[in-house]
Parts: structure tokens; sequence; C-alpha cells
């Protein structure tokens, strides 16, 4: 078994990546407004900035800063994960391990973080979370996925609406920050 650490940095800001259990469903785009229900609850109970997110239909990408002297993001994903799969009706296949840890069946039990080093990071992994939809072909441009941040990037006059095209080549073709 993996000896994985994660980093725990008190008022540190980080990138996630969370991921279904079954990639081939749809679940977080189908069910947005209570992933979005979730993040808000837990953000009431247990404040986190949200930098930029991207929900795709089987994972999300997202960046947070953690309040000073707080470090705690696997709780708040925890209960991020608990209050969605609550809201779901019971439809998905559990495994023998799971139903033993009254698990359900919704989503990969870890999930990825990066500590975001400097400010050149930190833009490296929005543009990444924000083109993903493109990498993906759900859409052309980054601005027309709507579960995205980068809407709200684009309102505050921090990407043009055109940002993230890919070209005809298959080349990525980013605006200006």
């Amino acid at each position: 078994m993996p000896n994985y650490r994660r980093n725990f940095v008190p008022g540190g800001t980080f990138f996630f990546t969370v991921n279904l259990l079954e990639r081939d469903r749809d679940l977080l785009v189908r069910h947005v407004d209570l992933l979005r229900d979730a993040v808000r609850t837990v953000r009431a109970a247990r404040p986190f900035e949200i930098v930029a997110w991207v929900v795709m239909p089987d994972h999300q990408h997202c960046i947070w800063t953690m309040p000073p002297g707080d470090a705690d993001y696997p709780e708040r994903w925890r209960l991020i994960k608990l209050l969605f799969s609550r809201g779901l009706p019971r439809e998905e296949g559990i495994n023998a391990s799971r139903r033993a840890k009254s698990e359900r069946g919704i989503w990969q039990r870890r999930f990825w973080e990066h500590t975001i080093r400097d400010e050149r990071d930190l833009n490296r992994h929005i543009d990444y979370i924000h083109f993903n939809p493109v990498r993906h072909r759900y859409v052309e441009r980054a601005a027309d996925w709507p579960h995205s941040s980068i809407h709200r990037f684009i309102a505050a006059g921090l990407l043009p609406a055109d940002w993230g095209v890919e070209a005809a080549t298959g080349d990525r073709e980013f605006g200006e920050r």
C-alpha cells in the first residue's frame, strides 16, 4: 500500500482533483445544484476561499485558499462528498468493501491535491481548470462550459471572453492575463 502523505500548510492554497468512482457517469453536472449546495453548506461551517473551480461530468478540479491557521481540507472534502451523496438516490452499485464500511459507491475514496507554490504555479493551475472542458472536447471555447469559474474571471476583466479557444491545429490559444 502506498505511503501517501498530504501536505498541510495552514492558510495555504491547494489545487484538487476529485473523481467519481464510476468515471462513465455524469452525476456532477446532472446534480450540480446539489454539489453547489453541499459546498455552500460546508463553507458556512468551515470557511475557505474558492479561487477557481470547474465541474465536469465525472470529476472536478478546484483551487482553495484555506483560512490562516487552518489546513484541514480533508474534512471539508469529506463533508462535501457526504452531503452530495446523501442527496442522491441509492442506485449505484456498492462492492462488499464499501458495504462493510457503510459507504456509498459515488466517490473515489481519495482525492489528489497539490500545494500551490507561487503565482506562476497558481496561474498555471487556474488555466488548467478553465481549459479542462475544451481539453475533454465538451466545448470549443472555455467560456461555453457553464460549470466553471471562468465566468467570474471574465466578468472581473481578468480574462477575455474568447480565452482558451482551441485552434484548428489543436493548439491552445490562451489570452493574456
